[in-house]
C-alpha cells in the first residue's frame, strides 16, 4: 500500500495566501513564500499552489512567485490558477513546478488534458474539479466556484481520467472552510471507480477527519488549508496520530 500524502494548499490572491469559507468570506493567512518554507521543514509530502482569482480577474499565475517558492521547498510542487494554454504549463514547469492543476480550462477545452499528458506526461497533470452538492447531483463549478456548470463530478473525472489525467483533486464546495469532515461519499465513489490517485479536499477539520478519509473514502492524498495556516493542526503531530491509528504516511 502507498503511503497516504498530506498537503497543505496555498490559495493565492494579490500575492498572499488566503483562506475563506464555502468560496466565499475570503480572509490572509499570510505569506506564501514563508508558508511553503515553514511546510517543506514541517513534513509535508506536497505544496499545491492555487491563484483562486487568475480566472476571473484574466491574470495568468504569478510567475515569479513561483520561482520563490520553488526556491524554498524540497518537496513536490502543484501549481494552478488561469492555466489556458500548454505554453502557460512550460513556462510553469520551468519555473519549478512540478506539476500543473487545471480546473475550467479543461471543462471548457478537455483536449488540453490530452496535450499536457502526451507533451509532459500523465504525472504533470493534476485535474482539480470544484463541484456542489445540489438537488441530489454533485455539479461541477467554474471559475472559482462561481459559474455552475451541467457537468457531473463522476462523468468529468471519468473523462479526465481516459484523456489522461494523472490525479483528481476533488474540492466539495459544501464542506469548504466549514471544518465539519471531508464529503467522505462522493470521494469514496471516486476513488473505487478511478484508477489514478484521488486528493481530498473541502472540510478538514480535526485529525480525525484525516483518518476518516483515509479508513473510509481509500483517497490517496488528503489537502487543506486554514487548519495548517494558522496551526490549528501541526503536520508532524497529524502523522503520529495517523500512525498510531494504523495508516501508513510517509
Amino acid at each position: 500500500m502507498l503511503a497516504k500524502r498530506i498537503i497543505p494548499c496555498l490559495d493565492i490572491r494579490d500575492g498572499r495566501t488566503v483562506k475563506g469559507i464555502n468560496f466565499e468570506n475570503i480572509k490572509d493567512a499570510g505569506d506564501p513564500v514563508d508558508l511553503g518554507y515553514y511546510y517543506s521543514c514541517e513534513g509535508a509530502d506536497e505544496l499545491v499552489f492555487l491563484d483562486i482569482t487568475a480566472t476571473i480577474e484574466k491574470r495568468k499565475t504569478f510567475v515569479e512567485l513561483v520561482k520563490r517558492i520553488a526556491s524554498t521547498i524540497n518537496i513536490p510542487f502543484t501549481v494552478g490558477g488561469g492555466i489556458n494554454s500548454i505554453n502557460d504549463i512550460d513556462v510553469l514547469l520551468n519555473s519549478g513546478a512540478d506539476k500543473v492543476s487545471i480546473n475550467s480550462s479543461a471543462v471548457r477545452n478537455p483536449e488540453i488534458i490530452t496535450q499536457v499528458a502526451n507533451t509532459f506526461g500523465s504525472q504533470c497533470c493534476v485535474i482539480a474539479i470544484d463541484a456542489k452538492f445540489e438537488e441530489g447531483t454533485w455539479f461541477v463549478y467554474l471559475n472559482g466556484g462561481r459559474l455552475k456548470t451541467e457537468r457531473n463530478l463522476h462523468d468529468w473525472a471519468k473523462e479526465a481520467e481516459d484523456r489522461g489525467a494523472g490525479e483528481i483533486l476533488f474540492t466539495s464546495m459544501n464542506n469548504d472552510g466549514t471544518k465539519n469532515g471531508f464529503a467522505i461519499e462522493a470521494l469514496k465513489e471516486l476513488a473505487v471507480k478511478r484508477k489514478i490517485p484521488i486528493i481530498a479536499s473541502g472540510g478538514a477539520g480535526t485529525m480525525e477527519h484525516f483518518e476518516d478519509v483515509f479508513k473510509n473514502a481509500n483517497v490517496d492524498a488528503a489537502l487543506a488549508a486554514s487548519i495548517f495556516h494558522y496551526n490549528e493542526i501541526n503536520i508532524k503531530t497529524l502523522k503520529d496520530f495517523l500512525r498510531k491509528r494504523e495508516i501508513i504516511v510517509r
